[in-house]
Formats: structure tokens, sequence, C-alpha cells
């Protein structure tokens, strides 16, 4: 029977293809139209004179969409929320950082005009720590909300009360989804009704870990009617619906929404959830254009789902349950493989695997989980890309997003069972453009099923790349000492 396609809209069915060749295809900063000469000082400042593809095209996007400062869209429309797909690495966070601040320059009054939403504190922490450079010296005032202050803490950096009422102290706010959703409920003072901008980074994983409900909460707060004073009627928002005489009198601050993930889901169920308002998609994809014999150009592969790193090698590796452990010892021992991050199914696999693995000795390992507090998590980090470490062995949840320097290899322990999660592991090497080898160790059960998935997303470059039970010999003994080993610590 043949298959019912799903139905894309048309905004998802004909996106803004963005060029994917990182390193050739870089816009000089000041080939940009529209940036500030402070933000562009900055820039250099910070050694950025080029932009990624990616940043090349949302940055104006974002900027034309304020262009006529931010209590309106363009021509007094409301502006159209933007979704940009793009493979990890390639820059996402500079472009909504640089357009988000120069809108904002001109504020006279503090209030919460930006909100970032990001699935872990790491994440959080990153971008945060972009919008203070960028932020620097503007007088803008960003705050990170994550709950790793107390929440007595964090409300007095959200707001100030003063005789005349409460101030808002945050223009822009970075948050994780749990903690905000506490302060939109039980912060008094704190009100969203001015927020012009609503970012929500790794959008895929925002909507599937059911933070659904918070994205709901904040487009409620931003909405919210103020009843106690009718002073601030001329901003009165109200939800957006059809122009009318009367609703045309009162400019109302829109609320725009720029969406930004890896793996943006094609799904329209999940984005209808979103409620975005006529979106525009910028996805990067490959610019091999297929050349027909008269001179003329294809576009071949615009239909490819998902986009990886270009620098990226991919091999998997055959192998059954017992030999697992051996080849990965196989690979940081006899083929001397460094900065290698190492993703299992499990935490409990996870722990097992580094305690195994240190009982063997010999590779300089360490385990990043969530059972670790953020500040060992942040040396666990340093360490690695000073190279002390080599061997990092992480869950998806706890590695997903957070930016690795240097990582050589990717190697999947146990085989990831969705495209999604395949996708995130190996962009984590292979970032802006440099080079990087993802390894997927897969039991020979698997293998049908696993190179179907890859298949079906468009990822034929996968090579095969068998390790022969000899070379895996020698280890043995050592092995199953260190496993008698474990046993007895366990115990």
């Amino acid at each position: 029977s043949p298959q019912v396609q799903p139905f894309l809209p048309q905004w998802l069915a004909h996106p803004k293809l963005v060029q994917k060749r990182i390193k050739d295809n870089l816009v000089p900063i000041r080939d940009v139209p529209g940036i500030h000469p402070r933000l562009l000082k900055k820039l250099q400042t910070n050694g950025i004179e080029s932009f990624f593809p990616v940043q090349a095209e949302v940055i104006p996007a974002i900027l034309q969409s304020a262009s006529n400062g931010y209590l309106m869209g363009q021509g007094g429309y409301r502006p159209k929320d933007i979704c940009v797909s793009a493979p990890t690495g390639s820059g996402k966070t500079l472009s909504f950082v640089i357009p988000i601040v120069q809108v904002l320059l001109d504020r006279v009054v503090c209030q919460v005009r930006a909100m970032v939403v990001l699935p872990t504190k790491e994440l959080a922490q990153q971008v945060s720590k972009v919008f203070n450079i960028y932020t620097d010296g503007t007088g803008l005032k960003v705050v990170l909300i994550t709950g790793q202050k107390s929440f007595a803490k964090e409300q007095e950096m959200l707001v100030q009360k003063k005789v005349t009422g409460y101030c808002s102290l945050a223009d822009i706010i970075v948050a994780t989804p749990g903690r905000l959703t506490d302060h939109i409920s039980q912060t008094p003072g704190f009100n969203l009704m001015h927020l012009r901008f609503l970012i929500i980074d790794e959008a895929d994983r925002m909507i599937d870990d059911m933070h659904q409900n918070c994205l709901n909460q904040i487009v409620k707060a931003a909405f919210q009617v103020e009843n106690d004073s009718g002073s601030n009627m001329l901003f009165q928002r109200t939800k957006p619906g059809p122009i009318t005489a009367a609703s045309s009198c009162y400019p109302q601050i829109p609320l725009q929404k720029l969406l930004f993930s890896a793996t943006l889901t094609q799904d329209p169920e999940k984005l209808q959830q979103l409620d975005l308002f006529q979106p525009r998609l910028f996805t990067s994809v490959y610019s091999d254009k297929k050349t027909l014999g008269d001179g003329t150009e294809t576009e071949q592969d615009s239909n490819k789902k998902y986009t990886l790193p270009e620098g990226l090698s991919q091999c998997y590796v055959p192998c059954d349950l017992n030999s697992k452990p051996l080849l990965l010892l196989h690979f940081m021992l006899k083929m001397k493989f460094t900065r290698v991050l190492c993703f299992t199914n499990s935490r409990e696999a996870s722990h097992r695997l580094f305690l195994l693995i240190k009982a063997f000795g010999g590779v300089p390992v360490a385990e990043f989980s969530s059972r670790l507090s953020p500040n060992e998590r942040r040396r666990t980090m340093k360490e690695f890309e000073q190279g002390k470490i080599q061997l990092l062995i992480s869950t998806d949840a706890t590695a997903r997003g957070i930016d690795v320097e240097g990582v050589n290899y990717v190697i999947n322990y146990d085989a990831p069972q969705f495209i999604r999660t395949y996708i995130h592991r190996v962009g984590r090497t292979a970032r802006a453009g440099k080079a990087g080898v993802a390894f997927s160790l897969v039991l020979r059960i698997q293998e049908r099923r696993f190179l179907r998935m890859l298949r079906d997303a468009g990822i034929q470059d996968i090579k095969k790349h068998p390790v022969k039970g000899n070379s895996l010999k020698p280890l043995v003994q050592q092995y199953e000492e260190a496993l008698c080993k474990l046993e007895k610590t366990v115990k």
C-alpha cells in the first residue's frame, strides 16, 4: 500500500537553504548588513572576523523583523517567527545574541524583553556567558536562572521592590524551564508583559521533554492583563487576533519566537503546539550541487532531513556484546585515540564502563554524568579540554549541547536507538569546520536496523570498519583480571 506522506506546511516544505560548507562560505562581519558598529567592534575584540553561513542569514532576518524598534514589527505588522535548523557547532548562539543585544541597545527602562529557554544548566551557562560578552558596557542586564542559586537569591536578581512598586533588574533572561516556571508563578513583581523575544534553543528536546507546559506559561504570562493600574492600557497586550480598527489604535509589543535546533522536528503536530506565526525556516544543507550534462545545476540534496558537520567521517564496527569493552580499550591503547567522547545509553552503563576502564588501567578516563555536581562537571570538562583526560564517558542527557573543545573521536559504545540521538552525538566532534571521526559499535543483530535508520535519514557515507578478533586477544587476560577486581568492588 502506498504510504501516506504527512502534509508539510509551506514553510517547512520550502525552507530558506543556507550554505552548509562552513569553511568555504564564511562571510566577513562587515558584509552582513545592519550590524551596529559597537557590536562589530566587540566581535573583532573577540577574534570574530567572519560569520558562519547560518549567522550571516539569520542575524539580518531578526534585525529586519525589529527594524522599527522593538515595539513594532516591520511596517507595523507582527514579525514572523523564525526557526533555524543547523548542525551543532555552526554558531547558533551568536545568531540570536547579536541581533537581540542590538535591538535592545536603545531601550530606556529595564524590563524583561528577551528570554532564552534551554534544557540544561550547562547550556544556559554557555549562552549567558556569550550574552555577557556582548552586553558588557551597554547597561543591558543579563540574568541567569538555573536553580544553582537559592530561589530567594534569584528573586533578588530579577526584581527590586521600590516605593513606587516593583521594577525589573533584567533585560535578558537565560533560564532552564523548571526554575523559570516557579518564578512566573511565585515571584511577586516578576512580569513578562514586555517580552519581545522568546528564544527556544534545542527546540526539539524542549518539545519532547514536555517543557511544552513551560512555554505555554511564558506566553500566558506575556499576555497577562494588568488589573491594578489602568495606566498601562497603552501597551496592554491582547492575544493576537484579526486586525480591527480598535486594535490598530494601540501599538502592541509583538512577541516573536525564535527556535533553534540541530534536529528541528518535521512533525507538523508538534510544531502546531508551538503556535508559530507565519514562521520562516532557515536550514543549512549540503551545497554539493549535481551538475547535469548541459551545465545546469539541480538542487539534489535539499531533501536531506539532517545536516552533519562536513569534517565528519563515520564508521561502524560490527561486534558482539562481550567484545565491546575490548574494542574500546583497543581503540584507546593500541590505536592511541585521543580526546574521545564515548556515549552509552544509560547512567548505569556509563558508570560501569567507567569503573571497568579504570580497573583495567592505562587510560586517563572520567565519567560525565548527572551524578556529578556542577563544579565537578566543570572540572572534568576542563581536564578533558586540557588533554589530562583522554576518554570521557557520558550519557546523551548530560552531554547534549555542551560545547566541548577539541573532541577528536565520538564513540557510540551503545548504538543509538533514534536518528536524532545519533545526529546529536556525532555532532560533538568536527565542530566549526574541523575534522572528526565517529565510531559506532553495533551488535550484529542491530546492524540492519542501524544502517536502515541512517539510510532513511539520507546518511550514506558510513563505512564498515571490522576489527579482527586477533587484535583483541592481547587484551583479554588483563581485561578478565579487571573484571574480577570490579566484581569485588561492586560487592
